[in-house]
Protein backbone atom coordinates (compact mmCIF):
# COMPACT_ATOMS: atom_id res chain seq x y z
CA UNK A 1 0.00 0.00 0.00
CA UNK A 2 1.30 3.28 -0.51
CA UNK A 3 1.72 5.68 2.06
CA UNK A 4 -0.90 8.59 2.45
CA UNK A 5 0.37 11.93 3.80
CA UNK A 6 -0.99 12.74 6.93
CA UNK A 7 -1.34 16.04 7.41
CA UNK A 8 0.07 16.11 10.85
CA UNK A 9 3.43 15.22 9.34
CA UNK A 10 4.24 19.07 7.56
CA UNK A 11 3.73 20.64 11.13
CA UNK A 12 5.85 18.10 13.03
CA UNK A 13 8.40 18.70 9.86
CA UNK A 14 8.31 22.51 11.07
CA UNK A 15 8.90 22.06 14.21
CA UNK A 16 11.91 19.61 13.44
CA UNK A 17 15.23 20.36 16.02
CA UNK A 18 13.33 24.26 17.12
CA UNK A 19 14.43 23.21 20.99
CA UNK A 20 11.44 21.14 21.77
CA UNK A 21 10.27 17.43 22.22
CA UNK A 22 7.50 16.14 19.80
CA UNK A 23 4.81 14.32 21.85
CA UNK A 24 1.92 12.68 19.70
CA UNK A 25 -0.82 11.13 21.18
CA UNK A 26 -4.06 9.32 19.44
CA UNK A 27 -5.44 5.46 19.56
CA UNK A 28 -3.63 2.72 19.11
CA UNK A 29 -3.12 1.72 14.90
CA UNK A 30 -3.92 5.10 13.89
CA UNK A 31 -0.53 5.25 12.02
CA UNK A 32 1.36 7.15 14.45
CA UNK A 33 4.56 4.95 13.80
CA UNK A 34 4.02 4.71 10.50
CA UNK A 35 4.43 8.58 10.51
CA UNK A 36 7.17 8.82 12.24
CA UNK A 37 9.12 6.64 10.40
CA UNK A 38 8.13 8.30 7.23
CA UNK A 39 8.82 11.82 8.62
CA UNK A 40 12.47 10.43 9.53
CA UNK A 41 13.30 8.44 6.32
CA UNK A 42 15.19 11.65 4.83
CA UNK A 43 17.72 11.23 8.03
CA UNK A 44 20.25 8.53 7.86
CA UNK A 45 19.03 5.23 10.16
CA UNK A 46 22.67 5.75 12.28
CA UNK A 47 21.19 9.08 13.22
CA UNK A 48 18.10 7.75 14.95
CA UNK A 49 17.66 5.85 18.45
CA UNK A 50 14.24 3.96 18.26
CA UNK A 51 12.60 2.74 21.65
CA UNK A 52 9.65 0.87 22.08
CA UNK A 53 7.60 1.23 25.28
CA UNK A 54 6.10 -1.97 25.06
CA UNK A 55 9.10 -3.67 25.28
CA UNK A 56 10.15 -4.37 28.76
CA UNK A 57 13.41 -4.13 28.18
CA UNK A 58 13.37 -0.77 27.06
CA UNK A 59 11.03 -0.02 30.02
CA UNK A 60 13.66 -1.16 32.78
CA UNK A 61 16.68 0.32 30.91
CA UNK A 62 15.01 4.06 30.59
CA UNK A 63 12.98 4.34 34.07
CA UNK A 64 15.47 6.03 36.24
CA UNK A 65 18.03 7.18 33.46
CA UNK A 66 20.33 9.95 34.04
CA UNK A 67 21.74 12.10 31.93
CA UNK A 68 25.38 10.48 31.46
CA UNK A 69 23.00 7.03 30.55
CA UNK A 70 21.72 9.10 27.77
CA UNK A 71 24.81 10.15 26.56
CA UNK A 72 26.07 6.13 26.54
CA UNK A 73 22.59 5.22 25.04
CA UNK A 74 22.63 7.97 22.11
CA UNK A 75 26.31 8.57 21.51
CA UNK A 76 26.11 10.52 18.17
CA UNK A 77 22.63 9.85 17.55
CA UNK A 78 20.95 13.52 16.97
CA UNK A 79 16.96 12.12 16.97
CA UNK A 80 15.45 10.03 19.55
CA UNK A 81 12.10 8.34 18.95
CA UNK A 82 9.93 6.96 22.02
CA UNK A 83 7.16 5.01 20.43
CA UNK A 84 4.34 4.04 23.16
CA UNK A 85 6.04 6.05 25.82
CA UNK A 86 2.94 5.81 28.42
CA UNK A 87 4.38 2.17 29.71
CA UNK A 88 7.73 3.82 30.82
CA UNK A 89 7.70 5.14 34.52
CA UNK A 90 9.24 8.57 34.93
CA UNK A 91 9.07 8.92 30.95
CA UNK A 92 8.28 12.92 31.34
CA UNK A 93 11.81 13.56 33.91
CA UNK A 94 13.54 11.10 31.23
CA UNK A 95 12.87 13.12 27.84
CA UNK A 96 13.49 16.49 30.30
CA UNK A 97 16.64 15.28 30.70
CA UNK A 98 17.27 15.40 26.98
CA UNK A 99 15.53 18.34 26.05
CA UNK A 100 17.56 20.16 28.58
CA UNK A 101 20.70 19.07 28.57
CA UNK A 102 21.31 17.67 24.48
CA UNK A 103 19.08 20.30 23.15
CA UNK A 104 21.42 19.13 19.88
CA UNK A 105 18.57 16.13 19.86
CA UNK A 106 15.45 15.75 18.33
CA UNK A 107 12.43 14.34 21.32
CA UNK A 108 10.13 12.58 19.48
CA UNK A 109 7.46 10.44 22.03
CA UNK A 110 4.48 8.89 21.01
CA UNK A 111 0.93 7.06 22.75
CA UNK A 112 -1.71 5.75 22.77
CA UNK A 113 -3.53 6.87 26.47
CA UNK A 114 -3.55 10.42 26.19
CA UNK A 115 -4.71 10.22 29.89
CA UNK A 116 -1.78 8.26 31.38
CA UNK A 117 0.52 9.99 28.84
CA UNK A 118 -0.48 12.93 29.72
CA UNK A 119 -0.17 12.66 33.27
CA UNK A 120 3.70 11.56 33.18
CA UNK A 121 4.51 14.22 31.27
CA UNK A 122 2.98 17.25 31.86
CA UNK A 123 4.26 18.50 35.06
CA UNK A 124 8.20 17.79 34.01
CA UNK A 125 7.79 18.90 30.04
CA UNK A 126 5.96 22.01 30.83
CA UNK A 127 6.95 24.86 28.49
CA UNK A 128 9.14 21.88 26.33
CA UNK A 129 6.85 20.66 24.58
CA UNK A 130 4.85 20.24 21.48
CA UNK A 131 1.48 18.31 21.75
CA UNK A 132 -0.61 16.56 18.72
CA UNK A 133 -3.11 14.15 18.02
CA UNK A 134 -3.27 12.03 15.37
CA UNK A 135 -6.63 10.17 14.45
CA UNK A 136 -7.62 7.44 11.68
CA UNK A 137 -6.80 9.00 8.56
CA UNK A 138 -9.44 11.59 7.84
CA UNK A 139 -11.48 12.80 4.93
CA UNK A 140 -9.13 15.48 3.72
CA UNK A 141 -6.19 12.81 3.68
CA UNK A 142 -8.09 10.24 1.76
CA UNK A 143 -9.16 12.58 -0.82
CA UNK A 144 -5.90 14.09 -1.09
CA UNK A 145 -4.32 10.76 -1.75
CA UNK A 146 -7.35 9.41 -4.30
CA UNK A 147 -9.01 12.30 -5.57
CA UNK A 148 -12.59 14.37 -4.06
CA UNK A 149 -14.50 12.61 -6.26
CA UNK A 150 -13.66 8.77 -5.87
CA UNK A 151 -13.47 9.13 -1.93
CA UNK A 152 -16.81 10.93 -1.90
CA UNK A 153 -17.85 7.10 -3.91
CA UNK A 154 -16.10 5.45 -1.36
CA UNK A 155 -18.29 7.13 1.64
CA UNK A 156 -20.92 3.95 2.22
CA UNK A 157 -17.58 2.41 3.23
CA UNK A 158 -16.46 4.82 5.37
CA UNK A 159 -19.66 5.02 7.32
CA UNK A 160 -19.74 1.26 7.60
CA UNK A 161 -15.79 0.29 8.37
CA UNK A 162 -14.18 3.54 9.55
CA UNK A 163 -10.77 5.19 8.63
CA UNK A 164 -8.53 3.23 10.30
CA UNK A 165 -5.45 2.71 7.96
CA UNK A 166 -5.61 -0.90 8.06
CA UNK A 167 -8.85 -1.25 7.25
CA UNK A 168 -8.76 1.11 4.47
CA UNK A 169 -5.66 -0.63 3.07
CA UNK A 170 -7.30 -3.71 3.22
CA UNK A 171 -11.24 -4.16 1.76
CA UNK A 172 -13.00 -6.67 2.00
CA UNK A 173 -11.09 -7.99 5.10
CA UNK A 174 -12.74 -4.73 7.50
CA UNK A 175 -14.61 -6.79 9.98
CA UNK A 176 -12.06 -9.15 10.94
CA UNK A 177 -9.40 -6.52 11.58
CA UNK A 178 -12.16 -3.72 13.13
CA UNK A 179 -12.58 -6.42 15.47
CA UNK A 180 -9.15 -7.28 16.68
CA UNK A 181 -8.63 -3.75 16.38
CA UNK A 182 -11.16 -3.06 19.03
CA UNK A 183 -10.15 -6.17 21.14
CA UNK A 184 -6.66 -6.04 20.97
CA UNK A 185 -5.75 -2.57 20.81
CA UNK A 186 -8.12 0.24 21.59
CA UNK A 187 -10.09 -1.50 24.90
CA UNK A 188 -6.86 -2.36 26.41
CA UNK A 189 -6.13 1.05 27.06
CA UNK A 190 -8.96 1.60 29.14
CA UNK A 191 -8.29 -2.00 30.92
CA UNK A 192 -4.86 -1.02 31.54
CA UNK A 193 -5.65 2.43 33.12
CA UNK A 194 -6.27 2.22 37.32
CA UNK A 195 -6.71 -1.55 37.30
CA UNK A 196 -10.00 -1.68 35.20
CA UNK A 197 -10.55 -4.97 34.01
CA UNK A 198 -12.97 -6.23 31.38
CA UNK A 199 -16.78 -6.70 32.39
CA UNK A 200 -19.95 -7.39 31.30
CA UNK A 201 -21.26 -4.06 32.49
CA UNK A 202 -18.34 -1.85 30.60
CA UNK A 203 -19.76 -3.97 27.26
CA UNK A 204 -23.39 -2.41 28.21
CA UNK A 205 -22.29 0.59 28.34
CA UNK A 206 -20.25 1.18 25.33
CA UNK A 207 -23.07 -0.93 23.66
CA UNK A 208 -25.61 1.45 25.13
CA UNK A 209 -23.39 4.68 23.62
CA UNK A 210 -23.13 2.89 20.38
CA UNK A 211 -26.71 2.67 19.60
CA UNK A 212 -27.69 6.28 20.92
CA UNK A 213 -24.79 7.74 18.55
CA UNK A 214 -26.58 11.19 17.35
CA UNK A 215 -29.44 11.62 20.48
CA UNK A 216 -28.73 13.14 23.76
CA UNK A 217 -27.48 10.85 26.03
CA UNK A 218 -29.62 10.48 29.39
CA UNK A 219 -26.75 9.38 32.59
CA UNK A 220 -29.51 7.77 34.49
CA UNK A 221 -30.73 6.09 31.72
CA UNK A 222 -27.16 4.51 30.07
CA UNK A 223 -26.79 3.68 34.14
CA UNK A 224 -29.99 1.60 34.45
CA UNK A 225 -28.95 0.00 31.35
CA UNK A 226 -25.07 -0.81 32.11
CA UNK A 227 -25.78 -1.56 35.72
CA UNK A 228 -23.63 0.67 37.18
CA UNK A 229 -24.39 3.96 39.51
CA UNK A 230 -24.12 7.30 37.52
CA UNK A 231 -20.64 8.82 38.93
CA UNK A 232 -19.27 5.52 37.73
CA UNK A 233 -21.17 5.73 33.86
CA UNK A 234 -19.71 9.22 33.67
CA UNK A 235 -15.84 7.95 34.73
CA UNK A 236 -15.83 5.38 31.98
CA UNK A 237 -17.40 7.91 29.63
CA UNK A 238 -14.61 10.09 30.45
CA UNK A 239 -12.19 7.11 29.58
CA UNK A 240 -13.47 6.06 26.37
CA UNK A 241 -12.98 9.66 25.28
CA UNK A 242 -9.34 10.09 26.56
CA UNK A 243 -8.77 6.61 24.94
CA UNK A 244 -10.26 7.76 22.06
CA UNK A 245 -13.17 5.53 21.42
CA UNK A 246 -16.30 8.08 21.90
CA UNK A 247 -15.97 11.44 21.51
CA UNK A 248 -18.18 13.46 23.80
CA UNK A 249 -20.03 16.71 22.09
CA UNK A 250 -21.89 19.46 24.59
CA UNK A 251 -24.98 21.48 24.41
CA UNK A 252 -24.49 25.29 23.34
CA UNK A 253 -26.62 27.94 25.44
CA UNK A 254 -25.78 31.49 25.95
CA UNK A 255 -29.20 34.00 26.10
CA UNK A 256 -32.25 31.71 25.72
CA UNK A 257 -33.40 30.71 29.59
CA UNK A 258 -34.95 27.32 27.96
CA UNK A 259 -32.04 26.08 25.96
CA UNK A 260 -30.31 22.66 27.01
CA UNK A 261 -26.95 23.74 28.88
CA UNK A 262 -25.68 20.74 30.30
CA UNK A 263 -26.71 18.33 27.38
CA UNK A 264 -24.37 15.73 25.73
CA UNK A 265 -24.29 13.54 22.83
CA UNK A 266 -21.71 10.99 22.42
CA UNK A 267 -20.50 9.76 18.84
CA UNK A 268 -18.03 7.13 18.32
CA UNK A 269 -14.18 8.44 16.86
CA UNK A 270 -14.62 5.89 14.46
CA UNK A 271 -17.98 4.05 12.86
CA UNK A 272 -15.87 0.83 12.33
CA UNK A 273 -14.90 0.59 15.66
CA UNK A 274 -18.85 1.46 16.35
CA UNK A 275 -20.17 -0.74 14.14
CA UNK A 276 -17.97 -3.58 15.11
CA UNK A 277 -19.22 -2.83 18.81
CA UNK A 278 -22.58 -3.81 17.92
CA UNK A 279 -21.35 -6.39 15.38
CA UNK A 280 -23.42 -4.88 12.28
CA UNK A 281 -21.65 -4.12 8.98
CA UNK A 282 -25.05 -4.02 6.83
CA UNK A 283 -25.61 -2.18 3.81
CA UNK A 284 -27.16 1.63 4.47
CA UNK A 285 -30.04 1.38 2.67
CA UNK A 286 -30.78 -2.41 4.90
CA UNK A 287 -30.63 -0.16 8.22
CA UNK A 288 -32.37 2.26 10.78
CA UNK A 289 -29.32 4.02 12.36
CA UNK A 290 -28.15 5.48 8.59
CA UNK A 291 -29.22 8.82 9.84
CA UNK A 292 -27.49 9.19 12.87
CA UNK A 293 -24.69 7.13 11.45
CA UNK A 294 -24.01 10.11 8.70
CA UNK A 295 -24.23 12.55 11.19
CA UNK A 296 -21.45 10.80 13.48
CA UNK A 297 -19.19 10.78 10.38
CA UNK A 298 -19.63 14.54 8.81
CA UNK A 299 -19.38 15.86 12.89
CA UNK A 300 -15.93 13.18 13.58
CA UNK A 301 -14.38 13.92 10.26
CA UNK A 302 -14.99 18.12 11.17
CA UNK A 303 -13.17 17.36 14.11
CA UNK A 304 -9.98 15.77 13.24
CA UNK A 305 -10.17 18.53 10.68
CA UNK A 306 -9.91 21.09 13.28
CA UNK A 307 -7.60 18.99 16.01
CA UNK A 308 -4.46 20.33 15.36
CA UNK A 309 -4.87 24.02 15.08
CA UNK A 310 -3.20 26.00 17.03
CA UNK A 311 -6.44 27.47 18.33
CA UNK A 312 -9.45 25.34 17.63
CA UNK A 313 -13.01 26.10 17.42
CA UNK A 314 -15.21 24.66 20.20
CA UNK A 315 -17.55 22.36 18.74
CA UNK A 316 -21.57 22.01 20.36
CA UNK A 317 -25.02 21.36 19.43
CA UNK A 318 -28.25 23.07 20.48
CA UNK A 319 -31.50 22.59 21.62
CA UNK A 320 -34.82 23.98 23.36
CA UNK A 321 -36.50 22.27 25.80
CA UNK A 322 -39.58 20.85 25.03
CA UNK A 323 -42.06 20.57 24.68
CA UNK A 324 -41.67 22.55 21.39
CA UNK A 325 -37.80 21.23 21.58
CA UNK A 326 -35.96 22.78 18.51
CA UNK A 327 -32.49 21.53 17.56
CA UNK A 328 -29.61 22.23 15.21
CA UNK A 329 -27.11 19.42 14.76
CA UNK A 330 -23.01 21.31 14.68
CA UNK A 331 -22.37 24.62 16.12
CA UNK A 332 -18.44 25.98 16.09
CA UNK A 333 -17.39 29.13 18.38
CA UNK A 334 -14.38 31.17 17.81
CA UNK A 335 -13.51 34.02 18.98
CA UNK A 336 -17.11 34.58 20.68
CA UNK A 337 -18.34 34.15 17.03
CA UNK A 338 -20.86 31.25 15.86
CA UNK A 339 -21.05 28.98 12.77
CA UNK A 340 -24.21 26.27 12.63
CA UNK A 341 -24.79 23.30 10.47
CA UNK A 342 -27.58 20.96 9.78
CA UNK A 343 -26.57 17.43 8.76
CA UNK A 344 -29.32 15.94 6.21
CA UNK A 345 -28.36 12.29 4.79
CA UNK A 346 -31.47 13.28 2.30
CA UNK A 347 -30.39 16.29 0.19
CA UNK A 348 -34.28 16.60 -0.68
CA UNK A 349 -35.22 17.26 2.59
CA UNK A 350 -36.28 21.00 3.81
CA UNK A 351 -34.33 22.25 5.93
CA UNK A 352 -34.79 25.05 8.50
CA UNK A 353 -33.46 27.02 11.45
CA UNK A 354 -35.20 27.70 13.99
CA UNK A 355 -36.47 30.90 14.62
CA UNK A 356 -35.78 30.78 18.18
CA UNK A 357 -32.12 30.12 17.34
CA UNK A 358 -32.19 33.15 14.51
CA UNK A 359 -33.72 35.33 17.17
CA UNK A 360 -31.06 34.87 20.09
CA UNK A 361 -27.95 34.67 17.88
CA UNK A 362 -28.58 37.16 14.03
CA UNK A 363 -25.70 37.23 11.71
CA UNK A 364 -25.06 34.00 12.63
CA UNK A 365 -23.93 31.81 9.15
CA UNK A 366 -26.06 28.77 8.72
CA UNK A 367 -25.00 26.22 5.95
CA UNK A 368 -26.70 22.50 5.15
CA UNK A 369 -24.48 19.77 4.72
CA UNK A 370 -25.95 16.73 2.11
CA UNK A 371 -23.72 14.05 0.34
CA UNK A 372 -24.04 16.45 -2.50
CA UNK A 373 -21.58 19.12 -0.83
CA UNK A 374 -19.78 17.66 2.40
CA UNK A 375 -16.61 18.16 1.15
CA UNK A 376 -17.38 21.43 1.46
CA UNK A 377 -17.45 20.70 5.58
CA UNK A 378 -14.66 18.20 5.63
CA UNK A 379 -11.85 20.52 3.56
CA UNK A 380 -9.96 23.63 4.77
CA UNK A 381 -11.49 26.81 3.72
CA UNK A 382 -9.16 28.61 0.96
Amino acid sequence: MKYIERNLESVLKEKMFGGKALVVYGPRQSGKTTMIRHLTAEYEKESILWLNGDNPDVRAQISGISTDGWRLLLGERRILVVDEAQHIEGIGMALKLVTDEMPEVQVIATGSSAFELRNRMAEPLTGRKFEYRLPPLSFGELASANGILEEKLKRERRLLFGSYPDVVAHPGNEPALLSEIAESYLFKDIFALDGLRKTGNLDRLVRALAFQIGSEVSLNELAGIAGMDVKTVDRYIELLARCYIVHPLGAFSRNLRNEIKKGVKVYFCDLGIRNAVISNFSPLASRTDAGPMWENYLIMERVKLNINRPFPPRPFFWRTRAPESREIDYLEESDGHLRAWEIKSNPRTKTKFPLAFQRAYPNTPTAVITPFNYETFLLPES
